[in-house]
């Protein structure tokens, strides 16, 4: 896995070499190398936070940026406070396949895995 980070290492997000795989597999079925992940954290769910996941091309000055196996991720500062030493895995089985964020700072999740407080 290789990542790059125009912040401080203890701020990166990271993607898992599965994860960077899979965006990448996504992202060239879009299309247009201008996008990238954006990672965020808004207020909701049913532990207080939810993520948000999505991809995007418009990017804010304070935007904390990094790569992994060339999968561009953006993280608006507000959020990368609340995702300090998170990571991003991808797995496909029987279960279902998809996404999930490991997030250390999260103190409480909900079944779906989708909020956290």
């Amino acid at each position: 896995m290789s990542t790059t980070s125009t912040s401080s290492p203890t701020e990166t997000f990271v993607l898992t070499d599965v994860a960077a795989a899979k965006l990448s597999e996504l992202l060239e079925q879009e299309g247009n190398a201008e996008l990238f992940l954006r990672v965020a954290v808004r207020p909701g769910g049913c532990s207080g936070f939810s993520y948000e996941m999505f991809f995007d091309s418009e990017l804010a000055d304070d935007d904390v940026q990094s790569s992994t196996d060339g999968v561009k991720v953006v993280i608006d500062p507000a959020s990368a406070s609340l995702l300090v030493g998170a990571s991003l895995d991808y797995k496909d089985g029987l279960q279902g396949a998809g996404f999930s964020i490991n997030n250390p700072n999260a103190t409480r999740t909900c079944g779906c895995g989708q909020s956290f407080s």
